[in-house]
């Protein structure tokens, strides 16, 4: 008779990418003079090289470089926001809402991805608005960047790794091991995250939705509870029923419900 089956401590996970605050800041390291508060909206296509500290201010006028050179971030998507935002703060709550799903709509789409492979990827984006200056003189567009999953060493991440010439498709079908998410530690929470062609203990499977678009938050205790169960029976399902086996969990809390997102992610203890 095996022994029980174990649920790993759940983690709980921001989408610190999607909704990071807004100051006046620097617009990012080796700037374009001529994309400092522009009003225009930037080109869509092109390839930067961005770094996290880069993608925690609200606007970014780095240097554009050749998608064949060596970059850690490629533009996706470019648009107009729509009217509803044309009296609104450069804070507001709401229009970093609209830029979740709008960027998150469109990275699956440029991906080629469904929700599920896009919570387990190394990839994640990051989007920008206009500069304070240029949105006070009527800029109102916005900008999503792929940028490529940060690189950790000795639990610190300073970096994101570097991208190939074009992101466009990189998660159709079964993507590369390079691209998803797996975990080396002892646990999910205690790990570090890296990519799964590298060594690991604990690879992101599936993930399980807690509701639809217009359902209210259930609940910090809730949101937990239905993660664990879902995924015990999710992960068991995808190892194929043994006896044994443990599994791991990444739940969101309300922020990240508010801003759109519905699932959670699974995690299997394995080293394939």
């Amino acid at each position: 008779m095996g022994l029980p089956r174990r649920a790993v401590m759940g983690v709980v996970a921001a989408l610190t990418v999607a909704l990071t605050g807004c100051s006046q800041q620097p617009q990012g390291s080796d700037v374009d003079p001529d994309q400092v508060d522009a009003v225009s909206a930037p080109e869509n296509g092109v390839c930067r090289n961005l770094d996290p500290a880069d993608v925690e201010m609200p606007a970014n006028a780095t240097e554009v470089v050749d998608c064949g050179q060596p970059h850690t971030a490629e533009t996706f998507a470019v648009d107009e926001l729509p009217a509803e935002f044309d009296d609104s703060e450069y804070t507001s709550k709401d229009l970093s809402s609209f830029a979740y799903r709008a960027c998150t709509d469109a990275f699956m789409e440029h991906m080629k991805a469904d929700e599920s492979t896009v919570l387990r990827t190394i990839l994640t984006w990051a989007w920008f608005r206009p500069s304070e200056k240029a949105w006070d003189e009527g800029a109102r567009w916005y900008r999503c960047d792929v940028v490529g999953g940060r690189i950790e060493h000795q639990g610190e991440s300073d970096e994101y790794r570097p991208l190939p010439e074009t992101t466009a498709g990189l998660l159709a079908g079964r993507p590369e091991d390079r691209w998803m998410t797996c975990a080396a530690g002892p646990s999910v929470a205690e790990g570090t995250k890296v990519a799964c062609n590298q060594r690991h203990d604990w690879r992101a499977v599936t993930t399980i939705k807690l509701g639809e678009p217009d359902d209210p938050y259930p609940g910090d205790e809730v949101a937990e509870s239905r993660t664990r169960s879902y995924c015990q029976k999710s992960v068991e399902a995808w190892l194929n029923y043994p006896s044994v086996f443990d599994f791991g969990y990444t739940y969101f809390h309300e922020a990240e419900w508010d801003a759109g997102n519905r699932r959670s992610v699974c995690w299997a203890q394995t080293d394939e």
